[in-house]
């Protein structure tokens, strides 16, 4: 079975690719031609995530999926969400993105976060959401340098080290992303 990810983000191509089971082959955004910036407008995690399934669908004619993350944390009222990309401006730099968040958290107490991704399914004409939530806080300074995005500020519960710490094998199983695609994985290994 082929299915375009929509994405353009190669660590999460990456990531993803490894959690498939061998009969799903997955193509990229560049793979089918697409090299358009596909707009995230929506003002939830779920809308964006559909805008961009719903783009691929209707303009390539693809089956595929998508998915938005974003981090909420719990002292901020939910922010960043639906902006963690671009929390810190446009350039949509990781490194600009915590050093803001740890600004921004400087002297709270409650570092309490979760980090969500939604992914949309169009398969056959009918679409499917899945969510995946990981739990944890916001540490006071980055740590370890594998995963890209928050990972190195982002303690899973549970754990003592951060996203950015931990093997890939361990992060698959326990992140937001990894629990969403374990959904749509289940799902698409039940319609074969």
């Amino acid at each position: 079975m082929q299915l375009v990810f929509a994405s353009n983000n190669k660590n999460k191509i990456k990531e993803i690719q490894q959690l498939l089971p061998a009969t799903i082959q997955l193509l990229s955004l560049e793979d089918i031609g697409c090299h358009e910036e596909i707009p995230e407008t929506a003002d939830t995690i779920e809308g964006n995530a559909i805008l961009k399934a719903n783009y691929v669908t209707q303009k390539y004619g693809y089956d595929c999926f998508a998915d938005d993350t974003g981090l909420e944390v719990e002292a901020l009222h939910g922010a960043p969400g639906v902006y963690s990309a671009r929390y810190a401006g446009e350039q949509k730099d990781s490194n600009d993105n915590m050093n803001k968040l740890l600004t921004d958290l400087s002297g709270k107490s409650n570092r309490n976060a979760q980090f969500k991704t939604v992914i949309t399914l169009n398969k056959d004409g009918k679409q499917q959401l899945f969510t995946g939530i990981a739990t944890g806080k916001i540490t006071e300074e980055k740590w370890g340098d594998k995963g890209f995005g928050y990972d190195p500020i982002f303690k899973p519960e549970g754990y003592q080290e951060t996203f950015a710490q931990l093997s890939s094998e361990i992060k698959n199983k326990i992140s937001h992303r990894g629990k969403a695609t374990q959904q749509l994985i289940a799902f698409l290994i039940n319609e074969e």
